[in-house]
């Protein structure tokens, strides 16, 4: 039976995959910030850890009581709406905190075990931001570009120890993480002079008729964790496949 460690379970894309790998058959260990035991079924394969990636001892005390896994994924992240003018630079740090820092920890936190039994996966999980550009999301872009590349050469630098590197990269999510958690750290962020501009994008996004739901990052994941493919990039969604194309 093998064991995967999802970051950002508390809602949406995190939670919705640890649902599906555990109707899988797979022990999941569902980690969150502050941890809610009733979001998920109890089960002796199902475990729910406290888990903040912008802090080292909260990685560290998690990674250990998790003990071995095969697959981590790096999901859990901050999303950002707003005219990067008027964006504190602490909220631009705060964002690459947790989406990008935050992700690279995780990563060197699991790799020694699996390049001692060379064997592991990382699945990372970005945003189609990075396929192409969309305006009022520059900082959160510039967050997830980097994990990109930052994936791409990690991939070749971990091959020799038989280590896979994947991507995962939703589209459009309505009411994930942008709206979820983001929403008193965008206050302030749409200065008049950008109030048409953004009412017009709005817009836009609210007449999408093809977007990503939680199910099809959770899909996307799976594919990335069980097709034993050396594909690296999984976009998720019917947008983001469009986008992909």
């Amino acid at each position: 039976m093998k064991t995967i460690l999802i970051t950002g379970c508390s809602s949406g894309y995190g939670l919705e995959t640890a649902r599906h790998f555990h109707a899988q058959g797979w022990k999941v260990i569902a980690t969150m910030r502050m941890p809610r035991e009733d979001l998920l079924p109890r089960s002796e394969r199902l475990r729910v850890l406290p888990l903040d990636v912008t802090r080292p001892e909260s990685i560290a005390a998690a990674i250990k009581d998790a003990g071995p896994i095969d697959v981590l994924v790096n999901n859990a992240g901050l999303g950002l709406f707003g005219a990067f003018e008027a964006t504190p630079m602490a909220t631009v740090r705060e964002i690459f905190e947790t989406n990008t820092f935050g992700m690279m920890a995780m990563a060197q936190a699991v790799l020694p075990q699996f390049r001692t039994r060379r064997a592991g996966l990382l699945v990372n999980v970005t945003s189609t931001v990075t396929l192409a550009p969309m305006p009022l999301v520059a900082a959160y872009t510039a967050s997830k570009t980097a994990i990109t590349g930052f994936t791409e050469s990690l991939a070749l630098e971990l091959a020799p120890f038989n280590i896979g590197v994947k991507l995962v990269e939703p589209g459009y999510g309505p009411g994930t993480r942008f709206t979820a958690n983001g929403a008193e750290r965008m206050q302030g962020l749409l200065p008049e002079a950008y109030a048409l501009f953004a009412q017009g994008i709005f817009a836009s996004l609210g007449t999408m008729s093809a977007v990503t739901t939680a199910a099809d990052v959770a899909e996307a994941v799976w594919r990335a964790a069980t097709d034993g493919s050396a594909t690296m990039r999984y976009p998720a969604g019917a947008d983001a496949l469009a986008l992909a194309r």
